[in-house]
């Protein structure tokens, strides 16, 4: 429960990049942390997500690009060798109040898959 939780929501064309024109923060809580993000218009979009731990406003990364800190998206979209495909975390907003769940998941640290 350290640093914040940082959330995008981005047009296809600007997703998996750095400057998704909505997005959203709060402070990280053990267990669900809710992040609210304003003012999106209706539309299809992803939602991307990280865990800024040392609140520095980006994600960082290991060797080989590998995400230091949690990483998620909406649809809980996996994570293989690379990120997910738009298909893969794009959903619809009709304009009114919705919720989107998902995962953080760490690929270093102590929060990493056990090998």
């Amino acid at each position: 429960a350290k640093g914040r939780i940082h959330v995008d929501i981005c047009t296809q064309d600007k997703f998996l990049k750095d400057d998704c024109q909505w997005a959203g923060e709060a402070p990280a809580r053990l267990g669900t942390t809710q992040v609210v993000v304003r003012d999106l218009p209706p539309g299809k979009y992803a939602a991307q997500a990280f865990h800024d731990e040392n609140s520095n406003s980006k994600v960082d990364r290991a060797l080989f690009g590998i995400p230091k800190e949690g990483v998620g998206f909406s649809n809980d979209a996996k994570i293989r060798l690379a990120p997910p495909k738009w298909e893969e975390a794009v959903f619809d907003y009709d304009g009114q109040e919705q919720t989107i769940r998902l995962k953080l998941r760490y690929f270093t640290g102590p929060d990493a898959p056990k090998q």
